[in-house]
């Protein structure tokens, strides 16, 4: 057998890509110069490298393989969603049940026990705090002790946070049970019941350390049978003062705690009057209710004779009007100086009179002027 010589090595040209020999200077249909195309080919045939496996695949063919995957994909999620609604198949029991008659039993009577239903408790009332509102003023409100609201609200003992707008529970008022006529009263009651008691409308300028020093009652005791928390007391509250544990050692009441300077509302201060202006008349602001041994004392003085001629007078009132015996008509312009304070009735002299002292504070003084021509009637009802 011959054996085939090996072919001839060859070279492809870079132009035109035709094979001609490797010796060619040449390629024979461009005519580009072989030797270059030669050195540049051997070069890229050292620096390349193995080419990876490339599949060429055609757009029908590529269509077809999307088409299988989808119908593929479609068909495994039919698959799983059919498996999931298959209710499962509980397997059917084989044994049977055998009814037994049960005998028919006898009822037994059973005596009822009568059960003690206590009465339902009264709901506590709710109550909008308003402006200025106290736990004491509440309570007066409605009859009931400070210090119940105290323990159905959560307070402090000295009820120091209420708020405008804040909600309290107000208990229902506990009606006090009729004593038994045969029960024996225990040492504490036997006590209170025999106590004299005296109940007193607290004023306006009213505290409790001055109801104390004036019936001599200690702040306690009175806090006690009163069911106070604190030491405050509110206009018109109705306190219970134990008389019986007055401290007996104090000769006489201490006297309530002086009043204020009262204001002086009219006339303005150096306002004048005239003749045909008629009377005088005096005013002044109220510093609370009074008790039944005290009035204002209300002081006039004619400054334009020195201090010769004054008079001083004592109401109740908050007005006095000047008398027309101390309004001197001599056609000359008179500076009349006046000022209001409080007194306090102590005593009666031996003719009868009272004695007065000092309740209070003395106001600032004020001046008017008066003018006035001896004889002369006012314009009105002067003769023609």
């Amino acid at each position: 057998m011959s054996q085939d010589s090996p072919s001839k090595p060859v070279s492809i040209c870079p132009t035109c890509g035709t094979r001609v020999s490797e010796d060619a200077a040449r390629c024979l249909v461009c005519g580009t110069d072989m030797g270059a195309g030669v050195d540049d080919a051997k070069a890229a045939r050292v620096v390349q490298g193995s080419r990876m496996p490339s599949i060429t695949l055609s757009l029908p063919v590529i269509l077809g393989l999307l088409a299988i995957f989808l119908a593929i994909g479609a068909g495994l999620v039919y698959f799983i969603m059919g498996q999931a609604s298959t209710p499962e198949t509980l397997p059917t029991p084989t044994a049977s049940i055998t009814v037994t008659p049960s005998p028919t039993l006898t009822p037994t009577q059973v005596t009822p026990t009568v059960t003690n239903t206590p009465l339902p408790t009264p709901t506590p009332l709710a109550y909008t705090v308003k402006l200025g509102d106290t736990c004491g003023g509440i309570a007066f409100a409605f009859n009931v002790s400070v210090q119940s609201i105290v323990l159905l609200n959560n307070l402090p003992a000295d009820c120091s946070n209420l708020i405008e707008g804040m909600t309290l529970l107000i208990p229902h008022p506990t009606p006090t049970p009729s004593p038994q006529p045969t029960a024996t009263l225990s040492g504490a009651d036997a006590t209170i019941a025999a106590c004299q008691t005296l109940d007193y409308t607290v004023q306006e300028n009213d505290t409790l350390s001055s109801i104390s020093l004036n019936y001599a009652v200690s702040q306690e005791s009175i806090q006690q049978w009163n069911g106070l928390v604190n030491n405050i007391v509110r206009f018109g509250q109705t306190l219970v003062i134990p008389l019986c544990e007055r401290e007996l050692n104090t000769p006489t009441p201490t006297v309530p705690p002086p009043y204020s300077a009262p204001n002086l509302l009219l006339p303005p201060d150096g306002a004048p009057f005239f003749v045909d202006d008629g009377r005088v008349s005096l005013q002044w602001a109220s510093v609370g209710t009074l008790r039944e041994n005290e009035t204002y004392e209300v002081t006039i003085e004619d400054v334009t004779e020195g201090e010769g001629r004054k008079l001083v007078e004592y109401v109740t009132d908050t007005k006095f009007i000047v008398p027309e015996s101390f309004l001197i008509n001599d056609n000359l312009p008179h500076v009349i100086r006046w000022w209001v304070s409080t007194a306090r009735q102590i005593d009666t002299d031996d003719d009868g009179n009272p004695v007065w002292e000092s309740a209070g504070g003395t106001s600032e003084p004020r001046v008017f002027t008066w003018t006035g021509t001896a004889g002369a009637q006012p314009a009105a009802t002067t003769a023609p």
